[in-house]
């Protein structure tokens, strides 16, 4: 997901002040403390990626939750994932002590930009950019989009790869807010394709059969890219967590869970070689 912004402090304040979202159940061994008492470690999310997070009534779902239940099962650790909202995620993130999250995962891709402010564990997701046209479109790759009305979702990777390409003041190329948003538009018209990553475009096809799109996949244009979950700068988490993270992604229980939620067989040959 990939987003790169950050909003403003005064809108901060005031999210953070309100709370954040629906919490999940806690899972996970415990963990104590100096004073004997259970370490619960603080995970946040935006759940509203499917098919990485998303909301089922007052749950979340999806596959960052599952592979987050694995990974703390096999490190012994309690946590309690919370549904904060993106920007939310990283002011609390940015806080850094023990009264604000610990942790994210929210399809998070590891760049060079934002290791300079957080701490990553090594990546336990490949993913690339997908580009999502009508049927009788006739775009063909990432270069046919050049001077075509592109949809994205803001400050992600697909937004900063459409910039290269397009120009960044190149005003058809239109942000919003979320990926729903850049999908209604192109059912709508009003673009001639949306790029996003294909976890996303790939779930929004497969339940949408009868709409008529088709998913193009660029790999020279668009190169892979991995998330990873996301720790304040000197966090004690990440040696923690790495191990079992390499452990679970190299499972059976990996390749269950992903087909369960992405809908295909994992190729992990470069995911598992990835420190």
């Amino acid at each position: 997901m990939k987003k790169l912004s950050i909003l403003v402090i005064a809108l901060a304040l005031v999210l953070v002040a309100a709370g954040c979202g629906k919490k999940n159940d806690e899972s996970g061994a415990s963990a104590g403390n100096d004073s004997g008492a259970d370490v619960v470690i603080k995970v946040g999310t935006d759940a509203s990626y499917a098919p990485m997070e998303s909301m089922d009534k007052d749950k979340i779902v999806g596959f960052d939750v599952d592979f987050l239940d694995a990974v703390m099962k096999e490190a012994g650790l309690s946590y309690k994932l919370e549904n904060a909202g993106w920007d939310p995620l990283f002011i609390e993130l940015d806080k850094g002590d023990k009264s604000a999250y610990q942790a994210g995962i929210s399809a998070v891709s590891i760049t060079d930009e934002r290791k300079q402010s957080y701490d990553f564990s090594i990546p336990y997701f490949e993913s690339t950019n997908m580009i999502l046209v009508k049927e009788d479109s006739p775009i063909q790759n990432a270069l046919d989009l050049k001077d075509k009305k592109v949809a994205v979702q803001g400050a992600t990777t697909a937004e900063e790869l459409m910039k290269g390409i397009m120009g960044d003041a190149n005003t058809n190329l239109k942000r919003f807010d979320s990926n729903t948003l850049a999908l209604m538009e192109l059912q709508n018209n009003g673009v001639d394709a949306v790029v996003a990553d294909s976890a996303v475009v790939q779930e929004y096809v497969k339940n949408n059969p009868d709409k008529k799109f088709k998913a193009i996949t660029d790999k020279t244009n668009f190169v892979p890219e991995y998330y990873g979950i996301i720790f304040p700068k000197g966090s004690d988490l990440k040696a923690k967590l790495d191990p079992a993270i390499e452990k679970v992604r190299a499972s059976d229980e990996y390749k269950e869970m992903y087909k369960k939620w992405i809908g295909v067989e994992p190729d992990t040959s470069d995911l598992v070689n990835q420190k």
